[in-house]
């Protein structure tokens, strides 16, 4: 099956932010276009807003003249659905209001005015397709085309396929989206799909750290930007949405899972929403915002002096998949930087394999990066007091910012030692409360445990997953793909270790990695 012929007509329905944005995406891709909504003032204001747009992008020298000539003359108004239905439409986008009736009834309409040939899609971010198109005479020719906004500037679209969509309608939309010059994946219907579903751990986990006083909002997301790669940290990112949305994402996909524990919606987040603090929109979330806002920093420790003696540990079993994205373990990787740094490294090489050997040696300190158990328990199972852990880095060899904790039994002079050590390899250090799992490598295990849910449940493959969450939200790397950088065991590690801290279901390990640890196997193989 190929993309939709451009001889035929694609229609949209809603002139909302998202319809406006597939309109302008399949004209620009050279499709004549139909933009429909109940009213014709949104109409007027949409053609307005996409002229305007793409008149930006002649502007910015990112389209030519003729160009955008040319596709503002493929997009026109629709001022009826039998005006709409007259140009025997090969493709129909809905994007209306997100409720189930209002679909329902729509589709309904569309059946009778359309030809049996026209597939029919629906934008819905939440609603189950199975149900949209349930009371179809042809169900088979409904799909979910789910855009991210803004459109024009997103790339992923998930083309999910309800139990009665016909395989080859999806592959159609599939390939369309693609000629549109999208990156579809292909995903079953199930409550979040694919990226609503695999970012639920983003939030939740920032939530609980909030709620467990690791650190303040600000330090947190920090943290998950400058250490973990994130383009933004969970609340900035969640004021950016809004509470009120976000949260209901959250309650929606809880509720449809049955209360699964790994989606309870934050109680914090609740007291947002109740409170009307729903972000920027509303000059007040976990930040403040409008004139003469003043929010506090993020943490980080004061300077330290550079320990007098520094050693790291080559070849230890437990380091051996601690990698960075260009390769070698977590201690070459700062060993180099402290190279650059002038500072003289020893070289302790471990001949045989040994149970929990620590990352570096630092003035009687032992650092290791975290497994999931906090730094207090793996000071009492070392019978080691003076135990720092490290965080996990989307890339040690090029991170600004690292988070670390220290166990209660530490002696302050071996902790700054090491803040010392990390600040003298040009890193801002900031300190954590000795939570389990710490925040970047909880927060990446959680995500990379939901990808291979998804996948261990039919709703994607690997490949699909790690795409979604790369194009629709933007991550640095696929969790699938970070889970076997980190290294398959060292996740299933940390699920472990989180789940026996906490004693809950949340943290369960996903069937797959289990497999995969087994196997010795990656994600990817």
């Amino acid at each position: 099956m190929t993309a939709l012929s451009r001889e035929r007509v694609v229609a949209v329905i809603g002139s909302g932010a998202m319809g406006a944005g597939i309109a302008q995406v399949a004209a620009v891709a050279g499709y004549t276009v139909k933009l429909y909504d109940s009213r014709p003032e949104p109409v007027a204001k949409a053609m307005s807003d996409i002229a305007l747009a793409i008149n930006k992008l002649v502007a910015r020298q990112r389209m030519s003249p003729v160009d955008a000539a040319a596709s503002l003359a493929r997009l026109q108004p629709s001022l009826t659905l039998d005006e709409l239905a007259a140009t025997k439409p090969g493709l129909v986008v809905e994007a209306i209001v997100e409720n189930l009736d209002a679909k329902r009834a729509l589709f309904a309409q569309l059946e009778n005015l359309v030809g049996d040939d026209c597939i029919l899609a629906t934008n819905t971010s939440s609603i189950s397709v199975t149900a949209i198109g349930a009371q179809l005479r042809v169900p088979g020719r409904l799909v979910g085309m789910h855009f991210f906004n803004p459109v024009p500037l997103m790339a992923l679209v998930e083309v999910v396929e309800g139990l009665a969509t016909d395989s080859a309608v999806a592959q159609t939309v599939y390939d369309t989206a693609a000629a549109w010059g999208k990156s579809p994946v292909h995903a079953r219907s199930t409550p979040g799909f694919i990226v609503n579903r695999v970012a639920r751990p983003y939030y939740a986990e920032g939530w609980r750290l909030l709620a467990e006083g690791a650190a303040d909002a600000a330090t947190i997301d920090a943290v998950l930007r400058e250490a973990g790669g994130f383009r933004m940290g969970p609340f900035e990112l969640m004021d950016l949405i809004g509470h009120d949305v976000n949260f209901a994402v959250t309650q929606s996909v809880f509720e449809a899972y049955f209360n699964d524990p790994r989606f309870t919606p934050s109680v914090l987040q609740q007291e947002l929403v109740n409170a009307g603090f729903l972000g920027r929109k509303t000059s007040r979330g976990c930040y403040r915002y409008g004139d003469g806002a003043v929010n506090a920093p993020a943490q980080a420790e004061a300077p330290q002096p550079i320990p007098a003696y520094v050693s790291y540990t080559r070849d230890a079993a437990a380091l051996a998949a601690a990698t960075h994205p260009h390769g070698g373990a977590v201690t070459d990787a700062l060993a180099a930087r402290l190279r650059t740094a002038g500072i003289d490294v020893a070289h302790r090489k471990v001949e045989k394999s040994v149970d929990d050997a620590p990352a570096f040696h630092c003035n009687g300190a032992a650092v290791y990066l975290t497994d999931g158990r906090s730094a207090t328990q793996r000071a009492a199972d070392n019978q080691h007091s003076d135990t720092v852990l490290v965080d996990l880095a989307f890339d040690y060899a090029s991170a600004t910012r690292i988070a670390v904790a220290c166990a209660d039994q530490c002696a302050p002079e071996a902790y700054l030692s090491v803040v010392g050590l990390l600040q003298a390899a040009g890193l801002t250090v900031t300190r954590l409360d000795d939570v389990p799992g710490m925040a970047v490598m909880r927060t990446v295990a959680m995500l990379a445990n939901e990808a291979a849910d998804a996948v261990n449940q039919g709703v994607c493959d690997a490949a699909g997953a790690d795409l979604a969450m790369q194009k629709g939200v933007n991550y640095p790397r696929g969790p699938l793909a970070w889970a076997d950088a980190i290294g398959v065991g060292h996740v299933v590690t940390v699920l472990n270790h989180l789940a026996a801290s906490y004693g809950e279901d949340r943290y369960r390990v996903s069937p797959l990695l289990r497999r995969k640890h087994a196997s010795g196997a990656t994600i990817h193989a």
